[in-house]
């Protein structure tokens, strides 16, 4: 069941096409208070994630204890079986607790959704998620790499190959939560002599690498992600790179759920500087004896551009639910599109949420010492165009808009 379709509103108030569940699922039903169990811890120690730029430990700590980070791994190897739907609601849950928390929690399922999809066939890759489902294993992310940026189809770093397995030393500018992380999951150039798109995925264990500090995590927002440049260094064994080429993986996991996931977290930030916004109103009219403040009309307009922005991720998620199967589908040049596009608006949108619920709120919902602050959500979410820079998306999806006819009709399937 996909939950997000009904999270954090009553029926009445979900977007044009939203589905909420009309029979009681009690499997569900205990996802979703593991998950609060979670989300409350999260929300308790966010302002001190923030504060003093540290991993949200505290909430990791819940998130293994409520097994929360193996919940992707298949049933016959230990794990739940949840589909990209629970975790994208999880994600949202999580990012309206703590942006860092939920952001983390994200990278940490698109990696884990690679592997489930495409290492299946190797016997290590099946150990790996039968360890993940008893350990509860973190997964951190290293796809950005140099001078590259967010460049995530290119690698420079290949792998080497000797008489004991492979090793790999690699310049990663970012490697979010990688000092507390239980394995790294990097892309790579295939070996030496390979091109730099000719990419395979690994996974490389704690006791597999060593990381070596070279650029500090000092940012504006997104502080707790703790997201530093290290130089890695890695050796293992063969099987430890995932069978299907990364050209693959991209396609149709590693994009889908990152714009899938990131957007959700985005979408929970921009809620909890909504939920700030409505209680600083209510304060004021209550002060005022019912009168509602001149900042009441931006409120207005954030609740509705965050139905609407709940409705873009839905209806996304609804469409890669419906052809994630299908490789040719995934791998269309539409479909990629349009799912990169999807990262693109959400992004936007949640930015503008964000600003109207902090013009609804005023002076108060500026400064940092007030209940109803916005700042830390501000802070954060202006990350959202970053991460995969809008402008490259934007750039690279140029040339196939110019190709793709417009749209002749509203029935026409969802873009």
């Amino acid at each position: 069941m996909t939950i997000i379709t009904a999270v954090g509103a009553e029926a009445s108030n979900l977007p044009n096409g939203s589905e909420i569940a009309t029979e009681f699922d009690p499997v569900a039903a205990r996802l979703e208070q593991r998950v609060a169990a979670v989300a409350k811890i999260a929300a308790a120690n966010a302002a001190a994630v923030d504060r003093d730029s540290r991993f949200p430990a505290e909430a990791f700590a819940a998130a293994k204890a409520q097994g929360l980070l193996g919940i992707m791994v298949p049933r016959e190897l230990g794990g739940e079986g949840a589909s990209v739907g629970d975790v994208v609601d999880i994600c949202y849950r999580l990012g309206r607790a703590c942006s860092s928390t939920g952001m983390i929690y994200a990278m940490h399922q698109v990696k884990v959704a690679c592997v489930v999809r495409h290492g299946r066939s190797s016997e290590w890759q099946n150990q790996l998620l039968r360890r993940l489902a008893i350990e509860q294993l973190l997964f951190a992310s290293s796809t950005t790499e140099g001078q590259g940026g967010g460049n995530i189809r290119s690698s420079v770093a290949p792998i080497e190959y000797n008489a004991s397995g492979i090793t790999l030393e690699r310049e990663a500018s970012v490697i979010s939560y990688g000092a507390q992380a239980d394995a790294v999951v990097t892309t790579a150039r295939r070996s030496a002599d390979a091109p730099a798109s000719d990419q395979v995925l690994a996974v490389f264990m704690k006791e597999d690498y060593t990381l070596e500090t070279f650029l500090a995590w000092d940012t504006l927002g997104m502080r707790g992600t703790c997201s530093s440049g290290f130089m890695l260094r890695a050796s293992g064994c063969a099987e430890q790179m995932l069978p299907v080429p990364y050209d693959k993986i991209h396609a149709q996991t590693m994009v889908p759920c990152a714009h899938l996931m990131w957007a959700s977290v985005w979408a929970g930030i921009a809620t909890a500087a909504v939920d700030n916004a409505q209680a600083c109103i209510r304060s004021s009219a209550r002060k005022s004896g019912g009168e509602l403040p001149s900042g009441a009309a931006h409120f207005t307009k954030a609740r509705a551009a965050l139905n609407t922005l709940r409705g873009l991720i839905a209806s996304a998620l609804r469409r890669y639910e419906a052809i994630a199967h299908d490789e040719a589908a995934v791998a269309s040049l539409e479909f990629q599109s349009s799912i990169a596009l999807t990262k693109v608006e959400a992004s936007e949108h949640a930015v503008a949420i964000v600003l109207a619920a902090l013009r609804a709120t005023g002076l108060t919902g500026y400064r940092n010492d007030s209940q109803f602050t916005i700042g830390r959500y501000l802070r954060d979410i202006l990350s959202s165009p970053l991460m995969i820079s809008n402008d490259r998306i934007l750039s690279n999806v140029g040339a196939t808009s110019l190709m793709s006819a417009v749209p002749a009709g509203l029935r026409q399937h969802e873009a």
